[in-house]
């Protein structure tokens, strides 16, 4: 199957940011674009708008002149739906109303011809349900362009129950030739990104409203532990708290109120109070002239202990081995027990596993880190019955090692730890269910969201068992289902067993 043709019209229905920015990414690459608003005015100030940038672009070297020029005289606004009767492909971005596109959707149908592929950029509601009356409706699906859309590569290309796979390779190929990314997706609630995103909000939140940390310590944990661009708290803030509880909601809603898509209620009440974040001046942190910068909990200085005994394999935190020695730590190791880290005092330093410290005589957990090298901040959590001795040994190893320290409550699982373990765990089910492959899911959240790892690259660097087990002792202590490990969780431990035992019978 091939792209559709640069000398075939494109037509963007929709005046406002994204369907200007739509509008822009099919121009460039060779189309002939017509933008159609209700309101018409708003449709040639959208044209107007993608012009400007265009200039922009061939002012600042970007774009050849005599391209831009070119592109600048093949975009037009269209004054009626039956302007569009020639156009390959029909993309929708108006208002995020069922009602509203499914009439839209019926009305250009009476207009395109029966090639014409028809799609809607909506990021919430059900591809399937908004093709329900077309006649066609196998050359229906969903392109979903991320804001701004001529600057970020992703594009969902989602197909609903009824889609031709036809019509979804041709877009596939179409915006791929647009120098886009595009992942394939099943039509599910929020798709891929805003499906598999859930818990980077949820489970920060959940800290918070057991009191483990404030909204500035988890943010910096997770970007300067877990290698997160930016922490759920500002990203929500930035987003806007409304905007981003209403999509939690609606896949909450969507999945019949399943607890994997529990909402915050901590996140209702700002909505509540309209601190909707930086467009209100105030959100989880406040902004605006005078706003304190929020600053993470960061512990005071400790002595660092001389020597420490490492007791059986750290796993995903093996790398701290070398980076003791390397900090003039001694170290020794024990084959058998653990695994932990024997302090001088007795107590044990055990990375996070969904189990708590008040559990144990004298424990203190610290935090998974995408690279424990490249860290710059690690969490601790204590339970009442840590020694002071064992906790200052613990925070004056890690600030030896070069890092800021961060003490928490007694969460299970911590911060960055039980992110990752239901980042990886969403995925695993939505890949068991057809939604997407883990590749494209992936490629889908390092791009769209700008992960640094995809969920199966955390799986694979951590282990087939890591986040079962973690999720696993996280349900035995928070009961209700949020945390149970999915089945295809349980069952992908299994595949790569067999796998392993294959692959040495293979090599004997």
């Amino acid at each position: 199957m091939t792209a559709i043709e640069r000398s075939r019209t494109v037509a963007v229905v929709g005046a406002g940011t994204m369907g200007q920015g739509i509008a822009q990414v099919a121009l460039l690459a060779g189309h002939r674009v017509l933008i159609y608003d209700i309101n018409a005015a708003l449709a040639a100030d959208g044209v107007g708008i993608v012009q400007d940038r265009v200039e922009r672009m061939a002012a600042k070297g970007r774009l050849d002149h005599a391209e831009a020029e070119d592109a600048i005289g093949r975009i037009g606004s269209a004054h009626a739906l039956a302007d569009l009767a020639d156009a390959a492909l029909v993309i929708e971005a108006v208002v995020e109303d069922t009602g509203v596109k499914r009439a839209l959707f019926a009305a250009l149908e009476e207009v395109v011809s029966p090639e014409a592929v028809l799609a809607t950029n909506t990021s919430s509601l059900s591809v399937t349900e908004l093709a329900a009356d077309l006649g066609h409706p196998g050359r229906f699906l969903g392109l979903h362009f991320f804001n701004p859309a001529p600057l970020l590569p992703l594009v969902e290309v989602v197909s609903g129950h009824a889609t031709d796979p036809a019509a979804s390779d041709l877009a596939y190929r179409t915006v791929l030739g647009w120098g886009k990314t595009p992942v394939r997706c099943a039509d599910t609630p929020g798709f891929i990104v805003n499906r598999i995103a859930r818990p980077f909000y949820a489970e920060a939140f959940a800290v918070y409203e057991e009191q483990g940390a404030d909204p500035a310590t988890i943010d910096a944990v997770l970007r300067e532990c877990g290698g997160f661009k930016m922490g759920p708290f500002a990203l929500t803030d930035l987003i806007g708290q409304d905007v981003n509880e209403a999509v939690t909601r609606s896949v909450w809603e969507s999945f019949f109120r399943s607890p994997k898509f529990t909402p915050s209620l901590a996140q209702r009440r700002l909505v509540q109070s309209g601190r909707l974040g930086r467009k209100s001046g105030h959100g989880w942190f406040p902004y605006g002239p005078g706003a304190a910068a929020p600053a993470p909990h960061t512990a005071g200085p400790e002595e660092a202990p001389d020597k420490v005994t490492v007791v059986g394999d750290l796993g995903p935190a093996a790398g701290l081995v070398e980076l003791l020695e390397e900090a003039g730590i001694a170290v020794t190791t024990a084959e058998h027990g653990g695994p932990y880290i024997q302090l001088p005092g007795e107590g044990q330093l055990v990375l996070a596993d969904g189990k708590t410290s008040i559990e144990f005589a004298d424990v203190v957990y610290f935090d998974l880190a995408l690279d424990y090298r490249g860290a710059t901040r690690i969490a601790l959590s204590a339970g009442a019955d840590t020694s002071e001795r064992t906790l200052a040994e613990a925070v004056g190893l890690f600030q030896k090692l070069g890092k800021q320290v961060s003490v928490i409550g007694d969460v299970p699982g911590m911060i960055v730890a039980r992110t990752v373990a239901m980042l990886i765990d969403l995925t695993a089910d939505a890949v068991a269910r057809g939604v997407a492959s883990p590749e494209d899911i992936d490629t889908a959240m390092r791009l769209g969201v700008n992960y640094p790892l995809g969920p199966s690259e955390w799986h694979d660097r951590l282990g087939r068992d890591w986040a079962y087990d973690l999720l696993h002792h996280l349900d035995e202590r928070c009961p209700g289902g949020r945390y149970a490990p999915s089945l295809a969780l349980f069952k992908l431990g299994y595949a790569e067993d067999g796998q392993e035992a294959d692959e040495g019978e293979d090599s004997e």
